[in-house]
């Protein structure tokens, strides 16, 4: 009983990863290495992250540096980048990949802000489904006096707060950074 405060932080924070995963895969104009994180590439069959075959760096604010390790798998990285929903083509420099950011229109930093929000929205809702899961869970349980249910429920309600919270900071935090050029 004493540790549902920690449970419910627990539970909360797990739902706050995705929504900072989320958000790191939207293009802002800035180069980020999050950018790229999930695209998989063929790799001699199979399909492999290109995080783990290649080196990513920025050497300036609007471009990523691919390096592949093998140079044989530079055909492979650069077609995963097409066939990918990033929008940036790809420009091979010998052995090194460049994706240069291109600073997005108005239209398009509104549309990404939209989608920050909805993603925000969705951590929302699986914050309070939390809640409302442990709620469900603490009341179920037997043999608990009605003032420990209740301080349950405000520790549990003190968490979902304190999460919500959290969560529209980096939804704003990621819209100021959306929007400004």
């Amino acid at each position: 009983m004493a540790d549902i405060y920690a449970k419910a932080k627990a539970e909360m924070e797990k739902s706050f990863d995705s929504l900072r995963t989320n958000l790191g895969t939207l293009r802002t104009g800035r180069a980020s290495a999050s950018l790229i994180d999930n695209l998989e590439c063929d790799y001699y069959g199979d399909k492999i992250l290109v995080t783990q075959i290649a080196a990513v760096k920025i050497p300036d604010p609007r471009q990523l540096c691919i390096i592949p390790y093998d140079k044989n798998d530079v055909k492979s990285i650069v077609s995963a980048i097409n066939a990918s929903q990033i929008g940036i083509t790809p420009t091979v420099d010998g052995q090194n990949i460049r994706l240069v950011m291109p600073a997005p229109t108005e239209e398009r930093r509104v549309e990404l802000a939209k989608k920050a929000k909805g993603y925000g929205e969705t951590t929302k809702v699986a914050i309070r489904n939390v809640r409302r899961d442990l709620l469900d869970s603490l009341k179920k349980e037997e043999g608990i006096s009605e003032d420990l249910i209740k301080r349950g429920e405000t520790d549990i309600q003190k968490a979902t707060d304190e999460a919500i919270t959290k969560v529209d900071s980096l939804v704003k935090e990621k819209e100021t950074e959306i929007m400004s050029i």
